[in-house]
């Protein structure tokens, strides 16, 4: 049997938070390219941000480098109001890679306290499979189609749950049309 992983990083809350980005769990960490969310090289997230947010799928880069600019990366997401974990704060790996179907969720993390921590979010976002499975077992609702949302109740309050296309590549999606989604759903949430 496997042994369980905990998470290696603390969730990033900033305090202006509009949205909860939620993916599954990082990769094994020899798959870094920086100690932050979505560290994968080969995980475009920050190529669709940069992509939508400045025309340059390349701005989250360094130059020369296959890694990601760490600093640049959380200065956006601060002035964005972009909070960012995963919806499972223990797992097993069932195999030494960073694949969703992999991956056992031993411990899912607690949405509700993650919330609680940031008073204006309005959305939580699975950026993933594993991730929206995750939370429809948590809030036990709908599974939104990908690109659009379900309402959901968090702590009294309505909170809309929005499902997009994994950032990964083995999502066979063109990153410009992951973008369109991503597009649309920070346009609603007043981002854009």
């Amino acid at each position: 049997m496997p042994t369980t992983e905990r998470h290696p990083l603390e969730p990033f809350l900033p305090q202006n938070a509009n949205i909860l980005m939620l993916g599954s769990f990082p990769p094994p960490t020899a798959r870094w390219s920086m100690e932050f969310f979505y560290p994968n090289w080969i995980n475009d997230m920050w190529r669709i941000m940069g992509h939508i947010f400045f025309g340059d799928k390349h701005h989250f880069e360094k130059k020369g480098e296959k890694r990601f600019d760490k600093e640049a990366v959380v200065e956006f997401c601060t002035q964005k109001g972009i909070a960012l974990y995963d919806t499972a704060c223990e797992v097993r790996r069932l195999k030494e890679n960073a694949s969703d179907k992999f991956l056992e969720v031993v411990t899912p993390t607690d949405i509700n306290q993650l919330l609680q921590q940031i008073p204006q979010c309005r959305a939580i976002v699975t950026t993933g499979q594993k991730a929206t499975d995750t939370i429809i077992s948590t809030f036990g609702c709908k599974e939104p189609a990908i690109g659009s949302y379900e309402t959901i109740e968090v702590n009294g309050k309505e909170i809309r749950f929005w499902r997009m296309p994994s950032s990964s590549r083995a999502y066979p999606l063109a990153l410009e049309k992951k973008a369109l989604s991503y597009h649309t759903m920070l346009k609603a949430e007043g981002m854009l």
